[in-house]
């Protein structure tokens, strides 16, 4: 089979799988138990039935943030466990004229930066969840103030 037809058919076949799936404006039917349905099979973090928007809710967050905070001060010290050891091996090995200990010192290097990339990451996602559970939780005091002062329409009092 030439390579043309094999990519048309291969190109058919993919359009009919697309074709048999694809749902615009809408969401498939709601299963908790299965992540394509708007469900999650650990933890169903889904909006429910018949909801189209994405919805987060703040306990999701909180964990999502706190987990986060934990990797983070677990990594501090567990990134840095055989930093003392292998910077002793990496200068012994130099000194006896192995080449080994400069390689092993700069494989230290390389891994301490990627530890403090990854501390970063993990403190900026803490942080970035802590602020937009408050960020969120102002924006909700500030609606349920403004719908408050709104008064009822005037309308009602021409229907009597």
């Amino acid at each position: 089979m030439a390579f043309e037809d094999e990519w048309q058919q291969s190109k058919a076949a993919a359009a009919a799988r697309l074709g048999e799936s694809m749902q615009l404006n809408g969401v498939p039917n709601y299963d908790p138990a299965d992540p394509r349905r708007g469900g999650n099979s650990r933890t169903d973090m889904g909006a429910g039935p018949g909801t189209e928007d994405y919805v987060v809710f703040d306990d999701h967050l909180g964990r999502i943030g706190h987990d986060a905070f934990l990797l983070f001060n677990d990594m501090r010290a567990a990134g840095k466990h055989a930093r003392k050891e292998t910077e002793a091996a990496a200068t012994s090995l130099k000194s006896d004229g192995f080449t080994m200990g400069g390689a092993i010192a700069e494989v230290n290097e390389v891994w301490e930066r990627q530890v403090k990339t990854l501390m970063q990451a993990c403190a900026h996602i803490s942080n970035h969840l802590d602020y937009t559970l408050e960020s969120n939780k102002a924006q909700d005091e500030l609606i349920e103030t403004d719908m408050k002062a709104i008064k009822a329409s005037k309308i009602n009092d021409y229907f009597t």
